[in-house]
């Protein structure tokens, strides 16, 4: 669990986490080893009448994260990210992706056990 993804609402660090999961504007994806960030632009999943939250998961995944901190996870989102093996630390909101990765970092983030939403 050395690449982790946080839902953000702007590229970088210091950015707010979006408490949105599959509408997400896009996950600041860090590498817990050298704290090397990167964007993963979500927008195609935030135009989808359906799916997003699939959609988001694929992104996730695709990035190589086994961990994703965000404020909500609907069902069909959750099982997918289960299904990719990503662990979900939920219920995370007015904080900066820093925070998030702080908290992570210092164990005080809870890994769900089913969707919140």
């Amino acid at each position: 669990m050395d690449i982790i993804a946080v839902t953000a609402e702007a590229p970088g660090l210091d950015s707010p986490v979006d408490p949105r999961f599959g509408r997400a504007a896009g996950f600041v994806v860090v590498d817990l080893s050298t704290m090397k960030d990167t964007w993963v632009d979500n927008g195609s999943s935030q135009t989808l009448a359906q799916g997003a939250g699939i959609q988001a998961a694929e992104n996730v995944s695709a990035a190589g994260a086994g961990v994703l901190l965000t404020g909500w996870v609907g069902p069909k989102a959750f099982t997918a990210l289960s299904a990719a093996g990503i662990k979900v630390g939920q219920d995370l909101s007015g904080i900066t992706v820093r925070e998030a990765v702080e908290r992570f970092k210092a164990g005080n983030v809870s890994f769900a056990d089913g969707p919140n939403k």
